[in-house]
């Protein structure tokens, strides 16, 4: 039998929207479809006009076309969809932007809009990595840990709320900023992970003079205006230190899990306790120590502990929680966080890597939360 214009819609139906991960067809992007021959002509509206991702999507459309038996190539057009089509796309995606007052945007958790990891429905595991202070490699750790998480095959997404030395998108290789769909923003990926950063705002050499107020709304709006699609890990990258984001995160996202990163060097885990001890007090879960630059293994193949040894033990022993993992020195794993290539996904094989999959496994399997919230069940 002829291929109908049935028959390719069909086809295009398990084509999702790189950015929104939705079927092409449900989302109302697929315009019109013509089969002529052994041709098929498909009309697609993108969500904004110039997208990053035409064609990634160029790309998903054809291959997905030209399976069908009788469909040997695809004349491909596109348009964008107007504003109204937009607002109802946000609407069914993120919900109704406007506050309780029915007047005015809401974008953030004071004007209204929930934050979504906060809600006992979800199913998102909130990981804060956190240190007492700067230089542990604390951001080379949020960026290798998630792309680990993602290779195991979960979504993963990721705060970088190092709001004064934003550091993730750059470590990720992301050179493109969140796309703006109707006062939503689309976070861009790369390596699997969804990324919202301070980067994507201010110039690289900009400095970020904010006090707390204004680090608090920013934190609110990465939260809230965000379209973050429920990811089974949401990892959020603090500064270093005990201020402001590490207290308003406390009351954003009360169910966190908290991972503290050190070095061997016993000054290094005195202070990273300082971190750990603040989390305890604002009622969050310390879960687990990670030791960074353990050591370094030389040519020779020994062993070389250029900064101590035994710090990471010490301070999991004196919280009362696991080592999760410890790190090894490794030259690649600082050229990748430069250049945007994370050395869990450019070398899977090499020492550190292995390091980084033993930890996203320890944490994915023997550390996920025994407790279970069921939101459907109420006492009356």
């Amino acid at each position: 039998m002829p291929v109908t214009d049935a028959d390719v819609i069909e086809a295009l139906r398990p084509v999702e929207d790189p950015e929104l991960h939705r079927s092409i067809v449900d989302l109302g992007m697929v315009k019109a479809v013509a089969v002529e021959g052994n041709r098929a002509s498909v009309l697609i509206a993108l969500t904004v006009p110039g997208c990053p991702l035409r064609n990634e999507i160029s790309r998903r459309v054809t291959d997905a076309a030209t399976r069908l038996d009788g469909i040997d190539g695809v004349d491909l057009e596109f348009t964008h969809m107007s504003e109204d089509e937009l607002s109802a796309l946000r609407t069914r995606l993120h919900g109704d932007p406007a506050s309780t007052a029915g007047s005015t945007p809401a974008h953030g958790h004071a004007e209204g809009r929930a934050i979504p990891f906060a809600d006992p429905a979800s199913r998102t595991r909130v990981l804060l990595i956190s240190s007492g202070k700067g230089g542990v490699g604390k951001s080379s750790v949020t960026t290798n840990l998630s792309v680990a998480l993602a290779r195991r095959g979960h979504s993963v997404a990721v705060i970088d709320a190092d709001v004064w030395g934003f550091s993730i998108p750059r470590m990720l290789g992301i050179d493109r900023p969140p796309v703006v769909l109707d006062q939503m923003l689309l976070p861009p990926e790369a390596y699997g992970v969804r990324c919202i950063s301070m980067g994507f705002f201010a110039a690289e050499d900009q400095p970020v003079i904010w006090r707390g107020p204004m680090l608090h709304k920013a934190l609110e709006q990465f939260l809230t205006d965000v379209y973050w699609d429920d990811p089974d890990f949401l990892v959020v990258d603090l500064p270093p230190g005990t201020g402001d984001i590490s207290i308003s995160l406390s009351g954003f996202l009360p169910r966190s899990e908290v991972y503290v990163v050190t070095t061997p060097q016993p000054a290094a885990q005195r202070v990273a306790q300082r971190a750990a001890f603040m989390a305890q007090k604002v009622n969050l879960e310390v879960k687990g120590v990670i030791e960074n630059m353990a050591w370094f293994t030389g040519d020779d193949g020994r062993r070389y502990e250029l900064f101590g040894a035994g710090g990471g033990r010490e301070l999991a022993d004196r919280l009362e929680v696991p080592l999760v993992g410890q790190i090894p020195l490794v030259p690649a794993l600082r050229e990748g966080a430069d250049t945007g290539h994370p050395i869990v996904a450019t070398e899977p094989d090499g020492e550190a890597a292995r390091a980084f999959g033993l930890i996203a496994g320890r944490i994915d399997d023997e550390l996920a939360p025994t407790r279970r919230f069921h939101p459907e069940l109420k006492l009356i």
